[in-house]
């Protein structure tokens, strides 16, 4: 069953007459949970791993759906078959899953575009920092949330982009278990998008500790397995991979800024300290990221400058 972390959505498991179990989900947002039961059911009838949606309530506060055991691939870390077997069906749900999907049901909006990368990056600005009470230049991190917003839209503007469905919050804990295969779930925030940003999510997640030799590995897995689809639209594959790789550094950026304003609001905010937990642990992927790409460093230099300013809280 979903463990619940920073969702307001609560979830229990319930028994019906013929003794199957199933999963009932109380949401607080009709338009939130519209989004997820039409995902819901064009992923699952597209034949994608999502959990079946059995009903959903008149007022749509709350639906049924398949109960897929209590299994997450966050306790299964280690395992390597079942961390490739993910990575791969991530490309199937980006690719096919966009296939004649209603962009219009998104929530709370249907694209990944500038409006929504500045929303993030205030968050890390706004709900992180202002929560560790150092002092910072708003003039000079303005200047590299422009730089980001500049890097992170390129891709968008290649035909090839355009069509993809962005899970937004792909990691480890959004993905259950069962017989040996991975199926997703709290797919609700998702929007067409680029493909970068859901791998960046999955093998950056602060807690998941991956090396840099998995990564890469598991980057190449990925890019093989979207590569396939690839091929029937008059794409140079190794062209497409060279400018995927590319982009990534800046989507890793993106979204280690995204997810330690995610913590900050969970943690200083709402008061929620195991949140407060992880933020050690995406401070180190952040320096991490320009120890390895130096040219970062560069781009983002008053970023770069807080990452070191930061190292109390490692």
């Amino acid at each position: 069953m979903p463990k619940q972390q920073g969702s307001n959505r609560i979830y229990t498991r319930e028994t019906d007459a013929n003794g199957r179990t199933y999963i009932r989900v109380q949401g607080t947002n009709r338009d939130e949970n519209r989004a997820f039961i039409y995902m819901a059911r064009h992923f699952h009838d597209l034949g994608l791993p999502v959990p079946e949606l059995y009903s959903v309530s008149e007022d749509e506060m709350s639906y049924t759906q398949e109960d897929l055991g209590d299994t997450i691939l966050f306790d299964h870390l280690d395992d390597y078959t079942l961390l490739e077997r993910t990575i791969r069906a991530l490309a199937h749900i980006q690719v096919e899953g966009a296939v004649d999907f209603d962009w219009s049901v998104c929530f709370p909006v249907p694209a990944f575009d500038e409006r929504t990368i500045r929303w993030d990056l205030n968050y890390f600005k706004y709900c992180f920092l202002k929560g560790t009470k150092i002092e910072f230049s708003e003039p000079k991190l303005e200047d590299d949330f422009d730089c980001i917003v500049a890097n992170i839209l390129s891709p968008l503007r290649g035909e090839s982009e355009r069509g993809f469905f962005l899970y937004r919050d792909f990691q480890s804990r959004n993905v259950m278990i069962k017989d040996g295969q991975p199926y997703f779930i709290d797919f609700q925030g998702g929007r067409r998008g680029p493909t970068q940003y859901d791998v960046a999510s999955f093998l950056w997640q602060a807690k998941a500790n991956f090396s840099p030799e998995l990564r890469n590995k598991l980057i190449d897995v990925y890019l093989d397995e979207l590569s396939t689809f690839m091929n029937s639209k008059a794409i140079n594959v190794e062209d497409y991979k060279r400018t995927w790789r590319a982009a990534l550094p800046h989507f890793v950026l993106f979204r280690t800024l995204q997810v330690l304003g995610a913590y900050g609001y969970r943690g200083y905010f709402e008061r929620k300290p195991h949140f407060l937990e992880s933020i050690p642990n995406a401070l180190r992927n952040l320096r991490e990221l320009f120890a390895a790409n130096p040219e970062l460093q560069t781009q983002y230099p008053y970023i770069y400058a807080l990452s070191n300013d930061l190292l109390f809280l490692v």
